[in-house]
């Protein structure tokens, strides 16, 4: 769980640093930083389920915003035939901000539901 808990936290650092010439880099910024913190307490072996909660109960709502949201996800499946959103850095189509918005924060999820997993399996022993 160390060297998981390190890459994603290094990991989700750059993608906060990506986020400064982000439209709204107040909110991605922030985001990103509470994965990265949460993976670097427990890169420590300090877990805090609550935390993790928290952030998959926030992270899940806007997710869910952000795939029925005009010009979200679905859109950019069935309007926009799920075309290529990795081209290029820069997303000139709303559709492709969105989704790969959607992505980051499933991905944020993820983690937080394995950390969560494993403190509360670690609790148990």
């Amino acid at each position: 769980m160390k060297v998981f808990n390190i890459i994603f936290c290094l990991l989700f650092i750059f993608s906060a640093a990506l986020q400064y010439n982000d439209p709204d880099p107040y909110i991605w910024m922030p985001i990103y930083l509470y994965g990265a913190v949460l993976c670097w307490l427990a890169f420590r072996n300090k877990f805090y389920p609550k935390a993790y909660l928290i952030g998959i109960l926030v992270y899940s709502v806007y997710a869910i915003g952000l795939f029925f949201w005009k010009d979200g996800v679905l859109d950019w499946m069935n309007k926009h035939n799920a075309e290529d959103i990795a081209a290029t850095m820069k997303a000139e189509k709303p559709w492709i901000e969105e989704t790969r918005e959607f992505f980051g924060l499933a991905i944020l999820i993820i983690v937080l539901a394995i950390d969560y997993f494993y403190a509360k399996k670690r609790a148990h022993r």
